[in-house]
């Protein structure tokens, strides 16, 4: 008997240790930050703008709760929309496990500004995509979305940081011609040097932490 209910207390701890804790789950609040392989466009993104520990990231979304399910609220495409953790995983092959979306979590003294920054960004759905990625120009692009959820929830201040946009080549000191063509077609200037903010320079801010997820819960 003895023998038998240690192999049952070994089996229980065993299973307690392969279940993921609410530390270990993706939650309310969280930043993914995604590679969205979108082609010459992206790449130039992540050229210039380098991912915390050199990751390359060219998207991110902030995860919400709606009626008990987590999704997230991403602008991309025309505009700010809600969309399920599946469908933005599934961007990256991500549908079971994590492996290439990197998941990052306010620190936990700034936890309180969670609620709101998660309402702000949900009340920006279906306002239009800033495709010219600008500032205070009434659109979106994703990381200014989530840029401005914090700063509103921060009392107006700073959550995140700005720094000037830069459309160029490092190595070459010339813009890309794939930003080039973009804002030929809009007809619009190419923004260098205005202030603006990106996923890479998100990620490494040091108002949020890493957390290591392999398994997707609430799908």
């Amino acid at each position: 008997m003895k023998k038998y209910s240690f192999l049952l207390f070994a089996f229980c701890i065993l299973l307690s240790c392969n279940k993921p804790n609410a530390e270990n789950t993706i939650q309310e609040g969280d930043i993914l930050f995604q590679n969205l392989d979108c082609g010459d466009l992206c790449n130039a993104i992540e050229t210039v703008t380098e991912g915390i520990d050199g990751k390359k990231f060219s998207h991110c979304s902030l995860v919400i709760k709606e009626n008990n399910t987590l999704k997230v609220v991403e602008a991309i495409g025309g505009n700010v929309q809600i969309n399920s953790l599946y469908n933005f995983m599934k961007r990256s092959g991500d549908t079971a496990m994590l492996k290439n979306i990197t998941v990052g979590r306010v620190k936990k003294e700034f936890k309180n500004l969670i609620s709101t920054a998660t309402y702000f960004a949900k009340q920006q759905v279906g306002k239009p995509y800033d495709d010219e990625f600008i500032m205070d120009n009434g659109k979106w692009y994703c990381s200014e979305l989530l840029y401005e959820a914090f700063k509103q929830a921060n009392n107006g201040k700073d959550f995140f940081t700005l720094a000037p946009m830069t459309f160029k080549d490092p190595k070459t000191n010339d813009f890309f011609p794939a930003w080039i063509k973009y804002y030929k077609d809009l007809n619009k200037e190419i923004p260098e040097g205005k202030m603006g903010i990106n996923p890479g320079l998100m990620s490494r801010n040091t108002s949020i932490e890493i957390v290591d997820i392999k398994h997707l819960e609430n799908n």
